[in-house]
């Protein structure tokens, strides 16, 4: 089975893509999880667990051959949620600042809420809601990280490296359509406001996806990427702004400064490891 998905490795991707695909647009448009009391389209992403592990079962594969290794993993998780939290700070600082010029006046709250560049995400107090949000977020890093970075990657091997790089970024932007296309077609943005939204997720989504693959190679494993992934979602989920009694005004303000640092840490450490 292995083989046959390396013989042909950009279309079989783009096959564990589209049956990944068509269960997150099924809970998306229909089952819409993120409308309940759990604000959070998660059920796709147990879906994308039981198949990659159906996948690496019949490829006869273990998950440390797709970077899921036994070694370092408290280690890498730390160093990825260490990355997040200085990164995070620099930018929730930047925010904090501008929104003290313009208001006067900036408070962080916490709470749990879902993802979205839109305002179009439901909050929720309260620990069992948190507990939730950590829940859920787990079960998205395993999935994302183990589909695109670590399964995408290695059916990838035997194409070079800045093409397989290239091209799960451009799935990963791509992944992130469904939610500005939900928005427009529910009525609730314009048709300039999706393709806005949508340029945007697919460069942010594929600019995060270079950075984890990129920490991927240079360390050896997914547990450095899946642990500042985590802390990504995490605090955007629970961290939020708040300036006038609006929250997150600026968030895309906040998360651009964010990932750019980021992006471009990770690209410099990159590049220095390729001189040496």
């Amino acid at each position: 089975m292995l083989n046959q998905l390396l013989k042909k490795p950009i279309l079989s991707c783009y096959l564990i893509f589209v049956v990944c695909s068509l269960a997150r647009i099924f809970e998306y448009f229909y089952i819409r999880t993120d409308d309940t009391f759990l604000s959070e389209n998660f059920l796709h992403k147990l879906f994308g667990i039981l198949l990659l592990w159906g996948i690496l079962s019949i490829c006869k594969l273990r998950w440390k051959d797709i970077g899921f290794t036994k070694n370092g993993i408290i280690s890498g998780i730390g160093k990825g949620l260490l990355f997040g939290l200085v990164c995070s700070i620099f930018a929730y600082a930047v925010e904090c600042l501008i929104l003290l010029f313009l208001h006067s006046n900036v408070r962080l709250s916490f709470y749990a809420s879902g993802f979205s560049l839109t305002d179009e995400k439901g909050s929720q107090a309260g620990i069992f809601f948190i507990l939730l949000s950590v829940l859920f977020n787990l079960i998205n890093v395993w999935m994302e990280e183990g589909i695109f970075r670590g399964l995408f990657t290695k059916i990838l091997e035997g194409i070079s490296y800045r093409r397989s790089l290239f091209f799960i970024a451009f799935l990963f932007g791509i992944w992130h359509l469904v939610m500005p296309f939900r928005d427009f077609l529910d009525g609730e943005s314009s048709l300039t406001n999706l393709i806005i939204m949508g340029i945007g997720y697919v460069i942010l989504a594929g600019m995060m996806s270079i950075k984890w693959s990129l920490l991927y190679k240079i360390t050896g494993s997914l547990w450095f990427g899946l642990g500042d992934h985590f802390f990504n979602n995490l605090a955007s989920n629970l961290v939020h702004v708040v300036s006038n009694s609006e929250a997150d005004s600026l968030q895309i303000v906040r998360i651009l400064l964010w990932q750019l640092l980021s992006f471009a840490t990770v690209v410099w450490v990159y590049k220095n490891k390729l001189k040496r």
